[in-house]
């Protein structure tokens, strides 16, 4: 049976009215590699495109039922990229991570996975001699993995070129092992060896069709099948 995997939507803004979506690329990605796809939704009643991250008060039990419900359907959860962290973000990053559920953080999730625990909900800006946030680019820039990660057994190789679409990037979080970065040390990928799958990659590989990014997928709806 294939597995099922929740993607987190995100606000977009076409024509000035508000959307919860989720980017078609994440959909036939997953759907390519052997996924069923699902979107996982909040429960409240705040236009997320209307309030900003700090006014928006912690989610409700009710709310945060709804979002149980949802995840537990799922096999394995997608944080996808965006341009914003609300407060259901959190909660699902932290049900996931508590319950060893199987999390693939991309761009903005990375960044989301790299809050868990922390009081500041705060990255960095982009300020280096690499331009990180490059449209419709396959390959940007290049990132050297740790090789006693989790991500290179994934892939097996220690150097090889991303996409780049980000002008924000992840602080050090303690709780996670730092295992890969850009060469202007950006900070690239983040992981939990001890859980199945918490893994958060800053490229884009939903926009590669090539083995470093399909063996990442792959590896990852594979886990979620288990």
């Amino acid at each position: 049976m294939k597995p099922l995997i929740g993607i987190v939507a995100r606000v977009e803004y076409p024509g000035g009215t508000h959307k919860l979506v989720i980017n078609d690329e994440y959909r036939r990605k997953l759907i390519s590699r052997g996924a069923d796809v699902t979107m996982i939704l909040p429960h409240g009643l705040i236009d997320y495109g209307d309030v900003a991250s700090k006014d928006q008060t912690p989610i409700t039990p009710d709310e945060e039922a709804s979002i149980i419900r949802q995840i537990n359907q799922c096999d394995g959860i997608l944080m996808p990229g965006g341009f914003k962290t609300n407060n259901f973000d959190l909660f699902i990053m932290d049900y996931c991570i508590r319950n060893d559920i199987p999390c693939f953080g991309i761009c903005l999730g990375m960044q989301i996975l790299s809050f868990y625990k922390k009081e500041e909900i705060a990255n960095d800006k982009n300020e280096t001699e690499i331009n990180h946030c490059v449209e419709d680019v396959d390959y940007v820039h290049e990132v050297t993995l740790d090789t006693n990660s989790k991500l290179y057994s994934i892939i097996g190789e220690e150097k090889f070129m991303v996409n780049s679409r980000h002008n924000y990037h992840a602080k050090d979080n303690p709780l996670f092992d730092n295992v890969a970065y850009a060469p202007d040390g950006i900070l690239e990928a983040i992981e939990m060896k001890d859980k199945k799958f918490i893994i958060g990659v800053q490229w884009h590989p939903e926009k590669l069709d090539d083995e470093n990014s399909n063996k990442i997928f792959d590896y990852f709806i594979d886990t979620c099948k288990n």
